[in-house]
């Protein structure tokens, strides 16, 4: 018998890329988010049913499906626009889920419920491998309504026995993922004359993990029976800012000097370093190494820029 996929926030980068990997392994995939797709351009993104709605309960109960698995995609995804508008992060992230939970809890829903989470929830950390286990110390609005979404889920586990599987992902890329870094990077390089400057001193890390190995990762966790998985979602590899710039400078062809001019946004922690030792007892190890995939993404990122 088919296996029906809900995935939210299915316009973003994250829940295209999830829609069209269990079309490929023979879900129905129905999605919710803010595009409004015919029935042929969904069905090209990999949908097979989709409601151009925000996610809510009453939206939510408008789709005549009972769903298997539910990837929770939806919500806002920058920490700069929860510094500045905290009240709407909080409307997007928590009380959207919490609208979701509702549905699963009222129709009796038996899914697996996916929530990709953020590494924003551990906060400010030393310069170390973060263990699932670490102690969580939000620095952003974003950090913390991640933090609570996860109590939440951790409550509807407890009390309601919803299946949950949490993966507090690091840094995602990939082609089609116009923000964040690379993105801006890249814009950078392609229209700088001499130099490019950035944010903070270079030395800050980051764990960065290709779009491909994120959904495989999603959909290897589908299948886990547990009824609660919490799990960092990453490489387990260590790159600096400086290093990551001059290897994504390099694979573009500019000749372009990297200067940082030395200032800590907001909300933005010096060190972000997965260790992964739970995700390879799963069986689970990304593949696409950082420098194989920055070549994709150039690939990509050059048919966009020219």
């Amino acid at each position: 018998m088919q296996q029906t996929i809900l995935v939210t926030g299915g316009f973003g980068f994250l829940g295209q890329a999830v829609a069209q990997k269990f079309k490929k392994l023979g879900y129905r995939v129905v999605g919710i988010g803010h595009s409004q797709w015919d029935t042929k351009q969904a069905l090209s993104f990999g949908y097979d049913v989709w409601l151009e709605a925000s996610l809510s309960l009453s939206s939510l109960m408008s789709l005549d499906d009972k769903f298997n698995l539910v990837v929770h995609c939806a919500g806002s995804s920058s920490v700069g626009y929860s510094l500045t508008n905290p009240l709407q992060d909080f409307s997007q992230n928590v009380l959207a889920t919490a609208e979701l939970l509702e549905f699963l809890r009222i129709t009796e829903s038996e899914a697996l419920l996916i929530y990709p989470s953020s590494a924003g929830v551990y906060g400010k950390c030393d310069d170390v491998p973060i263990h699932e286990s670490a102690a969580l110390n939000p620095s952003s609005p974003y950090g913390y309504h991640k933090k609570i979404i996860e109590q939440m889920l951790d409550m509807h586990s407890k009390i309601y026995k919803t299946h949950v599987a949490i993966i507090r992902f690091f840094s995602i890329y990939g082609p089609y993922l116009k923000k964040q870094l690379l993105w801006d990077a890249s814009t950078k390089f392609l229209m700088a004359d001499k130099e490019a400057v950035f944010w903070g001193s270079g030395e800050e890390t980051r764990d960065w993990i290709y779009i491909d190995d994120a959904v495989e990762l999603i959909s290897k966790i589908s299948n886990n029976p547990t009824p609660f998985i919490l799990v960092n979602g990453a490489s387990g590899d260590r790159i600096t800012v400086k290093s990551l710039l001059e290897m994504l400078r390099d694979a573009l062809g500019v000749d372009i000097e990297i200067k940082f001019n030395g200032t800590v946004r907001p909300g933005d922690p010096s060190y972000y370093h997965a260790d992964i030792s739970k995700l390879r007892e799963m069986g689970m190890q990304p593949k696409v190494m950082l420098n194989e995939g920055i070549v994709s993404y150039v690939d990509w990122i050059k048919t966009c820029l020219k």
